[in-house]
């Protein structure tokens, strides 16, 4: 299975699209991580500067007035208490957690380095933050319900962080600050995913209107080889889009043109000689007729039908056999038994098997030479000839076979050369010029299909005409 596309467009877009998604990815990762620091650092500073504030007021009052003081605070997302024990040295900060370093610097910073600071980040809320009286403030009910029932009854948004710090006053006691830090990091804001969103679909649809603009005429250049060998006389590319394109391009119509005048003046060389070797064998042909011996005279136009039907072939091959013919709608069936009833009427056999299902754009009169010289072939070599028609939505195949000896493996594609005459059952003296299968194989190929030959496991040759259902002109 292949996984590449075939085509240069969808390798370029496959390589486009790629690269696209994985800096988006990247840039997506960057940008997350970046803001994750920037809001934890802003939202840990502004925690860490209200429990500073607090520190400092509490070292400012007496011993007995600071729990009055504490259970103002004491609200959560901040929980204060004067009478928790000490965290153990050991569960102090980790430089393993990035949120947990972080918090404990700018804690340090806010405070003083000199401060003695503990911060543990905890899995879950911490026990001053579940719902129920609050010890240290009988005497506040109406804020602690307000306060505490009100905030903590909704709970927590899910992805934030939970700390236990503990900061040591200047008399030695220790304040502990159970806290929970806001998650504005913890997902993708709308606003960036839709950034994102619009960035990337702008440039994968500028990606593909460029690889097209840059393919394009690539695929135009290969349509017209492709069709330069139905029509040589085609209307030239148009010499547009960027300078590589443009001498493409022009380099194509440059070598159209001298084959198209290649072509052209052998044709005309050829019709030439035709005409000019006509009027000699005209003669011949009178001057045959005034001989007396009719045995010699029988040769001698046997001999001048020959060299006429040359003359004549090889002006039909050198023509390419209709080239400028008119496509039309054939119907394909009834060609065949037109075929069929005239080859019956002079003594030949012809089968059909199968039909068209459809009408065939084609050039009839090609076409029809092409079909009548491989019947030709079958009933010369194999006294009778057996057309098979196939038809399917993409092509036409057709197959002339016979009952004749066949041709050696060898020599089957040698048989499409001009003048070519293998086995003494296939020359001169069985009627034929060499030229038909040519012919016909041009005529196929004019079509954009092909004329191969195969020999048949019970003897005799098959001829298979293959031709697509696309338009010949």
């Amino acid at each position: 299975m292949r996984l590449a596309p075939r085509s240069l467009f969808g390798r370029l877009v496959l390589i486009l699209l790629a690269g696209l998604l994985f800096a988006q990815l990247a840039t997506t990762y960057v940008n997350l991580a970046e803001r994750e620091q920037l809001l934890y650092r802003a939202g840990g500073l502004r925690l860490a500067q209200q429990m500073s504030d607090i520190v400092k007021l509490l070292d400012s009052l007496p011993v007995a007035e600071r729990r009055r003081v504490v259970a103002v605070f004491n609200a959560p997302p901040l929980a204060v208490s004067l009478d928790r024990p000490r965290i153990a040295a050991r569960a102090a900060v980790g430089e393993s957690d990035f949120q947990q370093t972080m918090f404990a610097t700018v804690l340090r910073y806010t405070l003083g380095e000199e401060t003695q600071v503990n911060v543990v980040r905890l899995e879950g809320a911490p026990a001053s933050f579940r719902p129920g009286p609050r010890a240290g403030a009988p005497d506040m009910p109406m804020m602690q319900g307000r306060s505490w029932g009100r905030r903590m009854g909704p709970g927590f948004p899910a992805g934030g962080s939970f700390f236990t710090v503990q900061i040591a006053l200047r008399d030695g006691s220790w304040v502990t600050f159970d806290s929970h830090l806001s998650p504005h990091a913890a997902g993708m804001p709308l606003r960036l995913g839709l950034t994102l969103l619009i960035v990337l679909g702008t440039v994968i649809v500028l990606s593909l209107v460029a690889v097209r603009w840059a393919t394009g005429p690539l695929a135009e250049l290969a349509t017209a080889a492709e069709k330069l060998g139905e029509d040589i006389n085609r209307p030239p590319l148009p010499e547009s889009g960027p300078s590589e394109a443009r001498r493409a391009a022009r380099a194509f119509n440059t070598m159209q043109r001298r084959l198209s005048r290649f072509i052209a003046d052998r044709t005309r060389i050829f019709t030439a000689m035709s005409h000019d070797l006509k009027t000699p064998i005209t003669r011949l042909r009178l001057r045959a007729e005034m001989l007396e011996d009719e045995d010699l005279r029988a040769k001698f136009a046997r001999d001048l039908e020959e060299m006429e039907a040359m003359v004549t072939h090889t002006l039909d091959f050198m023509r390419d056999a209709g080239g400028s013919e008119a496509v039309q709608r054939i119907d394909v069936t009834a060609l065949l038994e037109s075929l069929q009833t005239d080859y019956q009427d002079t003594g030949g056999r012809v089968e059909i098997e199968g039909g068209s299902l459809q009408p065939y754009a084609g050039r009839p009169l090609a076409l029809r030479r092409c079909l009548s010289n491989l019947v030709d072939n079958a009933i010369r070599y194999g006294d009778r000839a057996t057309i098979e028609v196939e038809d399917a939505a993409d092509r036409l195949t057709i197959r002339v076979l016979d009952e004749g000896p066949g041709i050696p493996q060898a020599e089957l594609e040698q048989a499409f050369e001009p003048f070519f005459r293998g086995e003494a059952s296939r020359n001169r003296n069985s009627g034929g010029t060499g030229l038909g299968l040519g012919i016909a194989r041009n005529i196929a190929r004019a079509h954009g299909g092909d004329l191969r030959l195969r020999n048949r496991a019970e003897g005799g040759l098959e001829a298979i005409l293959t031709l697509p259902r696309i338009s010949a002109g």
